[in-house]
């Protein structure tokens, strides 16, 4: 799958010299089998910037020199003529085959840094599945255990940094979408609640923790709010723990007076689901009152009316 890219780019440019008609000089020395001329004119059409017909002369010649002395080089340059390309998906495997067949290789701790860094260059919006984030942070991870001493060491740690901020939106984001998914079915409000919680542990230093936590408290206020009298009881009283967390936790929040009312509201609700609960209870044992009379009612007239025998 991963070399689907630059197929398609070797494919183009073998066309497009074909239509051209006769052998141009390129087309000449790529149908040679001097290995060394071809290797030559690779490395001069790299550093030409002329990374297409490069890489098809690499593509050739990675086959041909391997197991040989000269192959280390070839895979080096490969390597950057695909990510010159930006085919970071094929360029990361062979930076990362570059550093694990040659650990010893001057070049080694770059492959790693620079296939690491094709991973945070695949990296998605923060909308879309984060695979790649997660498999980026890690390959980037991994090269600061590597070389923890390497001057690339500060810029790998940046681009980890990024890549957690891209995360951290995605969990808040996430869970402002259940909340407003609430609207339509209140098991969003929890699925919201959740949500939150799982985020905040996941990124415990999250820049988005004053908004999520209130979010936190308007997600179980709604909640409790839309659910039957019969649940609202508990469920606001949740909701008056998470405002008094959040009262406690930012007593300088531009959100204190919405927190606040949202707990006074919630304690309004309790009050309230109590008396509705109360009053329901009351009706219950009046009809069980009044039904226990006509029953009794009722097996007295039979009685009356049945004969003795």
């Amino acid at each position: 799958m991963f070399k689907i890219k630059h197929v398609f780019i070797l494919s183009f440019t073998v066309i497009a010299l074909s239509i051209a008609g006769c052998k141009s000089r390129f087309e000449k020395i790529r149908l040679s089998n001097d290995v060394a001329k071809k290797y030559q004119e690779a490395i001069k059409l790299y550093n030409k910037k002329d990374y297409s017909k490069a890489l098809i002369l690499f593509e050739d010649l990675s086959q041909k020199y391997r197991g040989r002395t000269e192959a280390e080089d070839l895979n080096y340059y490969y390597a950057y003529t695909l990510f010159r390309l930006k085919d970071y998906t094929t360029a990361r495997y062979q930076f990362k085959y570059f550093a694990d067949t040659y650990p010893t290789s001057k070049n080694a701790e770059e492959c790693r840094y620079m296939g690491a860094y094709c991973f945070y260059l695949d990296s998605p919006e923060y909308s879309l599945d984060q695979e790649n984030t997660y498999k980026a942070i890690d390959a980037l991870q991994l090269f600061i255990n590597l070389y923890p001493k390497s001057e690339r060491v500060t810029q790998a740690s940046q681009y980890i940094t990024d890549l957690r901020a891209k995360l951290e939106l995605k969990a808040y984001t996430n869970a402002r979408l259940y909340y407003d998914l609430g609207s339509y079915q209140i098991v969003y409000f929890k699925a919201s609640v959740i949500s939150l919680k799982n985020g905040e542990i996941d990124f415990p230093d999250i820049k988005y923790a004053e908004d999520m936590d209130l979010l936190i408290v308007k997600s179980q206020y709604n909640y409790a709010k839309h659910s039957f009298p019969f649940r609202q009881e508990d469920r606001f009283t949740e909701a008056i723990g998470y405002a008094n967390e959040f009262i406690e936790k930012y007593p300088q929040s531009k959100y204190l007076d919405e927190a606040k009312f949202l707990k006074s509201d919630s304690e309004a609700g309790v009050v309230n689901a109590k008396q509705m609960m109360t009053l329901e209870a009351n009706q219950i044992a009046k009809y069980k009152a009044i039904a226990a009379k006509e029953s009794k009612r009722d097996s007295t007239i039979n009685l009356i009316k049945t004969p003795n025998q």
